[in-house]
C-alpha cells in the first residue's frame, strides 16, 4: 500500500471507535501490535494525492466494521427452551439440551431417562424453563416499611390413581420427589397405594389437569365450591404412542408372540413391552450400562447368561417372563416369578425384575405399549 494510500485509511479509521480501529489497523499492516501510537506521516504529500476518502475507500472499511457486529451480535444470540419439544430424526438428548441452553442431565432427569436411554422421532420431551437473560437493575426502591411476613404456602392434596409413582406424582405438580416424600413422611423405599391421599407442598398450574385434586387452603378460607374431577391422565408423555420401526416391530411380535405361548394375560405382555422399551428402545444393542447387553438389558455378571445368550432375543424374552420356562432357574426371576405381580403397576412389576437405577421410567412407556399390543395381537 502505497504511504498516501495509508494516510487516506487512517483518515477513515480515525472516525470508527477505537478497539475496531486497532484491530483493522494491525489486519492492514498500518500497525504493528508493538506500536503504541500511530507515527506521524510526513509521505502524504505525493503528486495527485489530495488526502480526502473516495467512496470506494470508505465503503470498504465501513462494509467491514459493519460485518463484525453482526458476527458478534449473532454470536451472543440463545435459543429460549421451550416447555416441551418433539423428537426430530437424528435428535440426540445432548444435542437438544445444547440447542436451548440446558445440561444433558437435566433433561434427562426430567424425563425419567438414563444415560443409556434411546430416544425416538415424535416422542414429547420435557424440558427446563427458558434460558433469561440478565435482568435489569432494579430501580432503588421508595422508603417504606418492611413487608410483612408472607403468608404460609398453601398445599394439595392428591388422590393416588393405580400406575402412579412418587416421583411421577411430584413431576406432575413440578415439585421435587423429597419434598413429597418429606411432606408426607415417607421414605424413598415406601410404597403408594390407589385411594392413598398424598399431600403436595406449593401449588403449580399442573393442578389444573391432574385428577382427584382436591386444594387445602393453610389458613382458614370459605370453602370452594365443590368441582367434579376430570377423568384420569394417562402416565405416558401427553398420551403419545411412539411409531414402530421394522426392528422394534419385529421385537414387539417376538415378546408378544413368546408371552402368547406362555400363557402370559395381556397385562404381563405389556410390561414386557414397556420394559424392553425403556431398556433397549426395542432393539437387540450389543452395548449398555456396564456389562449389560440385548433386548432387556440383561447384564451376564449377575446371572443372566452368557454375553452370547443375553443377546439371544428370544431367551432374553424368555428369561424376563421367568416361570416354569426359565432359562436362568435359580440364578434370575422373572416377571412371572414375582409374588403379587398382577396386582402391581406397570413401573412397579417392570423395577421388580430389571431392578433399575431409574424405577419409576417404566410408566411412561404404558401409553405406547398397550398400542402396539391392540396393533400387533
Amino acid at each position: 500500500m502505497a504511504l498516501a494510500d495509508t494516510g487516506k485509511v487512517r483518515s477513515i479509521l480515525g472516525t470508527v471507535p477505537i478497539a475496531v480501529a486497532s484491530s483493522l489497523a494491525v489486519t492492514l499492516n498500518l500497525v504493528t501490535p508493538a506500536q503504541a501510537a500511530p507515527r506521524e506521516d510526513h509521505a502524504s504529500g505525493h503528486d495527485g494525492d489530495t488526502g480526502e476518502v473516495t467512496p470506494l475507500e470508505r465503503a470498504t472499511v465501513t462494509s467491514t466494521i459493519a460485518g463484525a457486529a453482526q458476527t458478534s451480535a449473532a454470536s451472543t444470540s440463545v435459543a429460549a427452551a421451550p416447555s416441551t419439544y418433539r423428537v426430530r430424526s437424528g435428535d440426540t438428548v445432548s444435542g437438544i439440551a445444547a440447542r436451548f441452553g440446558l445440561s444433558t442431565a437435566a433433561v434427562l432427569a426430567l424425563n425419567g431417562l438414563s444415560w443409556k436411554s434411546l430416544i425416538f422421532p415424535g416422542q414429547v420431551l420435557a424440558l427446563a424453563g427458558p434460558v433469561h437473560a440478565a435482568p435489569a437493575p432494579a430501580a432503588p426502591a421508595p422508603a417504606v416499611p418492611a413487608p410483612a411476613a408472607p403468608a404460609p404456602a398453601a398445599t394439595t392434596t392428591y388422590t393416588v390413581v393405580r400406575g402412579d409413582t412418587v416421583s411421577g406424582i411430584a413431576g406432575r405438580f413440578g415439585v421435587s420427589t423429597r419434598s413429597v416424600l418429606a411432606a408426607n413422611g415417607l421414605s424413598a423405599s415406601s410404597l403408594i397405594f390407589p385411594g392413598q391421599k398424598v399431600r403436595i407442598p406449593g401449588m403449580t398450574t399442573a393442578a389444573l389437569d391432574t385428577p382427584a385434586v382436591t386444594p387445602v387452603a393453610a389458613a382458614p378460607v370459605a370453602a370452594p365450591a365443590p368441582v367434579a374431577a376430570p377423568a384420569p391422565l394417562p402416565i405416558a408423555s401427553s398420551g403419545h404412542v411412539v411409531a414402530l420401526t421394522d426392528e422394534m416391530r419385529a421385537n414387539a411380535q417376538l415378546i408378544i408372540r413368546i408371552g402368547r405361548q406362555l400363557g402370559v394375560p395381556d397385562s404381563g405382555i405389556v410390561i414386557a413391552l414397556a420394559a424392553a422399551a425403556q431398556e433397549s428402545g426395542l432393539r437387540n444393542v450389543r452395548y449398555g450400562d456396564r456389562d449389560s447387553l440385548g433386548l432387556f438389558q440383561q447384564r451376564p455378571s449377575t446371572g443372566w447368561g452368557t454375553p452370547e445368550q443375553v443377546l439371544d432375543p428370544t431367551r432374553a424374552t424368555l428369561a424376563f417372563y421367568g416361570g416354569a420356562a426359565n432359562p436362568n432357574k435359580g440364578k434370575t426371576r422373572g416377571l412371572l416369578d414375582i409374588p403379587g405381580w398382577t396386582s402391581m403397576s406397570i413401573t412397579q412389576a417392570a423395577q421388580a425384575v430389571q431392578l433399575s437405577a431409574f424405577p419409576d421410567a417404566y410408566a411412561k412407556w404404558e401409553t405406547s405399549a398397550r398400542a402396539w399390543l391392540a396393533q400387533l395381537g
